[in-house]
């Protein structure tokens, strides 16, 4: 028998190389089965990811940001739809923030001191409301901005001042605390910022579609003549589109919709996380809600 050596490979003359053939094939099973395993991880990656981020919310500006939860950030954006209601200047959603901050947490409690109630634990002994007018926070907003604008040069105070000069709470001082993330959720809410403010939650939080309903709580914070209308609210101002289209987002998950575009831009319910995308085909006249 005959054997000839070329490099590292050995090859009978029966024309045979057994240690090498083996060492190919070995080679080539294992490249299927790792290319088979990171197929099999990106897909279960894929499936997984909506579920790994959680539940959150967050607003950013090149001021800073601001993480809030699900509730919180409904709640924000049901105060801003009210200022916007009224026109109030930006500064009084600071105040506004900067109060809720503090009595609640942007929560909507069913109790706190004595008979206080709400976002700003409004107290129905004190004339605020009674306390079914004042769970509500659509209410609750307009109540405060109502007694806000009756305090001369209430935009030149500082925040903690206006805001206890509507409160009259126990230590005033408190309110300065949250002044940052309330100017930073304000020019979020607000629209000065666009793409400002994203939600995120994991599909099995995903709720039935309730479009009709969102429709009834977006005209209560904005009043006429904002409404939804097949799936669009039309406006003529682009920090208006942007408040509109942030609101949807914060509520999102609590009336099932799925998708909000406006300006060039989409956000999804199914990658939340990701915010605000291009889309070069979202109108700029209209804020479209599914």
């Amino acid at each position: 028998m005959v054997i000839c050596r070329y490099g590292r490979g050995v090859v009978r003359s029966d024309g045979v190389a057994k240690w090498k053939t083996r060492r190919v094939r070995w080679t080539g099973a294992a490249l299927v089965v790792v290319l088979a395993l990171g197929i099999g991880v990106y897909a279960l990656l894929s499936h997984l990811r909506p579920y790994l981020h959680g539940d959150n919310c967050e607003v950013r500006t090149p001021d800073g940001f601001v993480r809030l939860d699900l509730e919180q950030a409904a709640n924000a954006a049901t105060i801003a739809a009210v200022s916007q209601r009224k026109h109030l200047p930006e500064q009084a959603l600071v105040i506004a923030y900067a109060t809720a901050f503090q009595e609640s947490k942007i929560r909507n409690l069913t109790g706190g001191d004595r008979d206080s109630i709400g976002l700003f634990q409004q107290r129905p002994s004190q004339g605020w409301g009674k306390p079914e007018k004042i769970s509500d926070p659509a209410y609750a907003s307009t109540r405060f901005f109502d007694a806000l604008v009756k305090i001369k040069r209430y935009q030149t105070l500082p925040v903690h001042v206006a805001a206890q000069k509507v409160q009259r709470s126990a230590d005033g001082s408190l309110y300065a605390q949250h002044e940052g993330s309330a100017k930073v959720m304000a020019a979020g809410y607000t629209g000065r910022v666009t793409t400002a403010v994203r939600c995120w939650y994991s599909p099995d939080r995903r709720t039935k579609p309730r479009l009709t309903a969102a429709a009834r709580l977006l005209q209560t914070g904005y009043g006429p003549p904002l409404h939804l209308d097949r799936g669009a609210v039309t406006v003529n101002d682009p920090a208006l589109g942007w408040s509109v289209a942030c609101w949807a987002v914060s509520h999102a998950q609590g009336y099932g919709l799925t998708e909000v575009r406006y300006g060039g831009k989409r956000w999804r319910a199914d990658d939340g996380f990701a915010g605000w995308t291009n889309d070069d085909k979202a109108p700029a006249d209209r804020v479209v809600i599914r």
